[in-house]
């Protein structure tokens, strides 16, 4: 179960891409995927960039330069080459949104280091489902995927839940594998604050991390921190009896997403003020998209 910490404050948000960049152009170089991490594992059809080349990765790999282990890694873009020498181009597939835009609605020295857009986008590049269908369906799943995570992560200021006496209170002993990290490694982290020993367990076997033994990883790395956001939004329910994902795409709307996230601590008039704030958000992300928000607003 995740459990939301922070309230924040509603202003001008961001328009987002989470499409997988196109191949190089005869006049301009592909974007440059998420930069190379050592500590970062990567599988099948993962992608990265080095030295101004983008890669992909064929198996596993740790700790592996795609720029000098030719086993593992691929060349993705033409020629290798990716950044149109410098240049931020923008991502295509409908959601305009460059570094410098990121940077505009989330300055750096407000945001936490660990909310990079880099790794947003190598993160959403591993979740074909996410921002899949329709242009409206598109614009409104990230929109909605935006908002809560802008409100959960305190408008990206915050890594971990706030409330540092209540950390003890994610560990369930009575699961078999228990809490190795110990009895409060399991609090909120990352941008919808992954929560519970048994969260962190299955989110790391999904993605291929053991974030049970070392769960500060979400804390720590970006695309990790992202790659939870976007296996929650895609295949937890939660307190809900859908993913955010089916209720942003289909008939519950944005309320069912927040369903989906905190259910009964937000949901049927229990904490209408969050609910208003994570509405509100929406709103100003379907405005800037200039796409209906559908229905069902509120949980």
């Amino acid at each position: 179960m995740l459990r939301q910490r922070f309230l924040a404050s509603v202003g001008a948000l961001l328009v987002g891409t989470l499409a997988a960049i196109a191949p190089a152009t005869a006049s301009q170089a592909a974007a440059c995927a998420g930069a190379w991490s050592a500590s970062q594992v990567y599988v099948g059809e993962n992608v990265a960039s080095q030295n101004g080349h983008n890669y992909r990765a064929k198996w596993w790999t740790q700790n592996e330069s795609p720029a000098t282990h030719s086993g593992p890694w691929d060349v993705w873009a033409d020629q290798g080459a990716c950044g149109g020498g410098g240049e931020d181009p923008p991502p295509t597939g409908g959601f305009p949104l460059s570094q410098a835009q990121f940077d505009q609605r989330w300055p750096a020295s407000q945001r936490a280091s660990l909310y990079t857009y880099s790794g947003l986008i190598e993160a959403a590049n591993r979740f074909p489902a996410f921002g899949s269908g329709s242009d409206v369906t598109k614009k409104r799943e990230v929109a909605a995927f935006l908002a809560n995570v802008d409100h959960e992560s305190g408008q990206l200021r915050y890594t971990e839940e706030q409330d540092v006496p209540g950390w003890g209170r994610y560990c369930d002993w009575s699961r078999p594998y228990g809490c190795p990290a110990g009895q409060t490694a399991y609090h909120g982290r990352g941008p919808i604050q992954l929560s519970w020993n048994y969260n962190y367990k299955a989110a790391g076997d999904y993605l291929g991390i053991d974030l049970l033994n070392n769960p500060d990883q979400v804390k720590n790395v970006s695309s990790i921190a992202y790659q939870t956001a976007f296996w929650y939004w895609l295949t937890q329910n939660g307190p809900s009896t859908m993913t955010a994902h089916a209720a942003i795409t289909g008939s519950a709307g944005f309320g069912g997403t927040i369903r989906a996230i905190n259910g009964t601590l937000e949901c049927n008039g229990a904490n209408p003020a969050q609910v208003q704030n994570r509405v509100n958000a929406y709103l100003s992300f379907t405005q800037l998209f200039g796409v209906d928000p559908g229905g069902n607003l509120y949980c």
